[in-house]
């Protein structure tokens, strides 16, 4: 029973009491703080990448409506984020309310999830932040060698060096400090808000009802995909993957939940809101609403300038003002993309160094990595080690086929939190909670069901590497968490 051991709720935030200063983080964020943190990483890929190539290939003009759906299945889970985050105000997200709920084997897991779906994803975001920065500078007059804006084995390249750069500068900055992060994130926040702004704006004088027609595209089958490339719900269910028509809608949601990917991470900041009973909801919940608007509302826009079927796929917004004649509009955006991905990386970073220092705390993982900056008050060395690996990643590493990796660890994450919810509010009727999920238990269970149904248009392939990944950890947790977890009682003893 030593594997499903729970650390309480009050044994968790005395934790963040009794610490010594060296293993305590500083709460000096507020609750707009944690909202510009969401929208911060929200805005990036989806906004300025999947728009084109999800209309393009699955939804045609309602595009939208892809956004707006995927956005319900996140904000069920947000709803539980929320409750568990303003509840239990510590570090680690998901990882700590598994590991008041589910128990230590759980909590393990889902700490090794988020390690995956953190560092895989800011790695995979600063290539595509190379990718928009090489194309700025080309239009500036300044081309870069194929070797040195791309990892080995595409396009000639040798090393993905404007990637790492970023990865390293981002990680400096998460050092000095979480405040100068969040001033940084503010401003950078304050671009690319203004660029997706524009683009609904100016896009709006070149809109043709034309394109609308048809809203939704008749369904058309795509064939089955064979092998592990197929979705899992065609391995299951014999169901081929079809494009356009509902059904085209509802495949797009698994490609566009990557868009809302990150919201989650408001939530591994919980230990350094000053008011984290009322700032946790405002901030999951703020920053969801803000970018689902933000992004129905572009994507909307794209399909009425350009035709669905000759939308750009590598840069559908800067394209589409490119095809009415308006290249300056086309600069502007590009380096809104080039701002906006820059501090996708940095919160995902950020939030990757929280649920290392928490499993660290408890710990499942060596004691040094736990360990607080005595100056700046950040968990510097979880920060630079995972800097310095999300760095090699995006420079040697071609990552296009792991980038689903990122959806299936989020959405798994999701699915536990919002049944940690149900566990919780049974175990613990009386554990006084500042925000409560509605209709419970409807909207857990809802939120578990669009998870399950998301995870199962994912490819056969991501799968089988989510479960390989799951099974290092489990080895790991073996090898090193078990026999140093502080809930042991001859470590909780010598710790004493």
């Amino acid at each position: 029973m030593s594997l499903f051991r729970t650390k309480t709720v009050e044994d968790s935030i005395r934790d963040t009491e009794a610490e010594a200063p060296e293993h305590r983080l500083r709460r000096e964020l507020s609750a707009l703080d944690l909202v510009v943190f969401g929208v911060g990483v929200i805005i990036g890929t989806g906004i300025f990448v999947l728009t084109g190539q999800v209309a393009k290939d699955k939804a045609g003009p309602a595009v939208a409506i892809s956004f707006i759906l995927a956005a319900v299945v996140c904000g069920l889970a947000a709803l539980c984020y929320a409750e568990f985050s303003s509840t239990v105000p510590v570090a680690g997200s998901a990882y700590t309310f598994s590991y008041a709920t589910l128990g230590e084997l759980p909590a393990w897991i889902i700490g090794w999830d988020l390690i995956l779906e953190f560092a895989l994803a800011a790695a995979v975001v600063s290539v595509g932040w190379s990718g928009y920065a090489a194309s700025l500078l080309d239009t500036l007059g300044l081309t870069l060698p194929a070797a040195i804006v791309s990892p080995p084995g595409e396009e000639g390249g040798v090393v993905n060096v404007p990637a790492i750069l970023l990865v390293l500068a981002v990680t400096a900055v998460l050092v000095l400090g979480v405040k100068i992060s969040s001033r940084v994130n503010a401003v950078v926040v304050a671009i690319k808000v203004s660029v997706v702004l524009l683009v609904i704006i100016a896009g709006l004088f070149f809109v043709k009802r034309d394109n609308y027609t048809p809203f939704i595209p008749p369904s058309e089958p795509t064939g089955a995909v064979e092998g592990a490339k197929a979705p899992l719900m065609q391995v299951l269910f014999g169901i081929e993957p079809v494009s356009f028509g509902w059904l085209g809608i509802f495949a797009a949601i698994a490609i566009v939940f990557f868009a809302y990917i990150g919201f989650d991470i408001v939530a591994t900041a919980a230990e350094e809101a000053r008011r984290p009973q009322r700032d946790m909801p405002i901030g999951l919940l703020g920053s969801l609403a803000i970018t689902a608007v933000l992004y129905a509302a572009v994507s909307t826009v794209v399909v009425g300038m350009q035709n669905y079927t000759q939308l750009s796929e590598e840069a559908p917004l800067a394209d589409a003002f490119k095809s009415v004649g308006k290249p300056v509009f086309a600069t502007i955006i590009s380096f809104g993309a080039v701002a906006g991905l820059t501090t996708v990386v940095l919160i995902l970073l950020l939030g990757q160094s929280r649920v290392f220092f928490s499993m660290s705390r408890d710990g499942l993982l060596p004691a040094w990595l736990s360990a607080v900056h005595p100056r700046f008050g950040t968990p510097y060395r979880s920060t630079v080690l995972m800097g310095v690996i999300a760095a090699v990643l995006a420079g040697f590493i071609p990552l296009s086929a792991l980038a689903e990796l990122v959806n299936i660890g989020t959405l798994f994450a999701f699915l536990v939190v919002s049944i940690a919810v149900l566990i919780l509010r049974r175990t613990r009727p009386d554990l006084p909670r500042a925000f409560r999920v509605p209709l419970v238990p409807l909207v857990p269970v809802l939120s578990v069901l669009g998870c399950l149904f998301v995870m199962l248009n994912l490819p056969l392939d991501t799968w089988l590497r989510f479960l390989a990944w799951m099974a290092i950890g489990i080895v790991v947790y073996f090898a090193y968490g078990r026999r140093h977890s502080r809930l042991r009682p001859d470590v909780r003893h010598k710790a004493g």
